[in-house]
């Protein structure tokens, strides 16, 4: 059974976080002099809402999520690290993660002291609930999975993921920055079933974004709640807030590069088959494509050469001569595979 409070750190429980000036009052002012701002260069002058409310009621239209199952950070990796900073002890808990998988969860665990357990997925890239629980005990707070997966590309089996969430009394964060490339429903979806449930997405993949920083994390009120008591009170700019309601408002647009990223990938998959030096690849529900070739490193190496570049997945685990391409525009991906055919 999961509860919450028991989850969390004593010392984060009993937490009196920062009052801002923003925080204190809440509208619109003809005069602001609250929050020691020089009154010149309008607008940047001002200090950001905190809690970014304008832009979280433009996610809701996109998402489907209410406003207070909404955090809004300086992209995932903040809300990855407040995960660790909330939930976990250092010198004592521990997590729990799948791999091969993205690289952050295992940094912030390392940034946090906290002890970071990873299970190997299976031939197929997928898990059993049964494995990971065996991994975790009773110091356990947090099982991290990433589905669609980084650098494997696949989605995660959802019963697993469901036995996971029933069975487990720490926290399961389910990172969805691909979610928008996968024909699979978000687990956004699921949080009034799951208490203990944090999902994460991004505008930095289909939205085209990531130059403006801003990840999402979707929980219970009472785990937004927890997040918005230790984040820092203007962690998110007054320039990415902008930038994050013009690209929510111009949501046509994004699906039709979603819809097009998806048809280049079904043109690259198809290509790729057909070269000599490749040997496997993998499925995939994300904007990228893990290749097993002959050799990884002399692949990557001459594609540098000719000023293209790819992630070598070579040295990850499971991912021994792989090579992780991201789907660009068409030209992009032409370019890549003439050079591709010459090896």
């Amino acid at each position: 059974m999961f509860e919450l409070m028991k989850t969390i750190r004593p010392n984060i429980w009993k937490l009196k976080p920062y009052s801002c000036a923003r925080d204190e009052f809440k509208g619109e002012a003809s005069v602001y002099l609250d929050a020691n701002e020089n009154p010149y260069n309008n607008p940047f002058n001002r200090y950001p809402d905190p809690l970014q409310l304008k832009v979280k009621e433009a996610i809701k239209k996109v998402k489907g999520v209410s406003v207070k199952n909404i955090f809004l950070g300086n992209g995932s990796d903040e809300a990855i690290d407040l995960v660790y900073r909330i939930f976990c002890e250092p010198k004592e808990d521990n997590v729990v993660a799948i791999a091969p998988t993205y690289g952050m969860y295992g940094v912030c665990a390392n940034i946090n002291n906290v002890e970071y357990r990873s299970v190997n997925l299976n031939d197929k890239f997928d898990f059993t609930a049964k494995e990971l629980l065996e991994k975790a005990d009773e110091k356990t707070r947090v099982i991290w999975l990433c589905s669609p997966n980084n650098p494997t590309g696949n989605t995660l089996n959802s019963k697993e993921i469901e036995t996971l969430l029933t069975q487990f009394s720490g926290i399961v964060v389910i990172d969805e920055a691909y979610i928008d490339f996968s024909s699979q429903p978000s687990w956004s979806k699921k949080l009034k079933n799951y208490p203990n449930l944090i999902v994460l997405q991004t505008l930095s993949k289909a939205w085209a974004s990531a130059g403006i920083r801003l990840g999402m994390a979707f929980a219970s009120e009472a785990i937004i709640a927890l997040f918005n008591k230790v984040k820092y009170p203007y962690n998110v700019n007054i320039l990415t807030q902008k930038e994050a309601m013009g690209i929510l408002s111009n949501k046509s647009e994004v699906d039709l590069w979603v819809k097009t990223l998806l048809e280049e990938r079904e043109k690259m998959t198809k290509e790729l088959q057909k070269l000599k030096i490749t040997e496997k690849i993998y499925p995939t529900d994300a904007n990228f494509i893990l290749v097993k070739v002959a050799d990884a490193n002399k692949t990557y190496n001459h594609l540098v050469s000719k000023g293209i570049i790819v992630r070598n997945r070579n040295t990850v685990v499971l991912c021994s001569n792989c090579l992780r391409i991201t789907v660009g525009t068409p030209e992009e991906n032409e370019t890549l595979l003439n050079e591709l055919k010459k090896l």
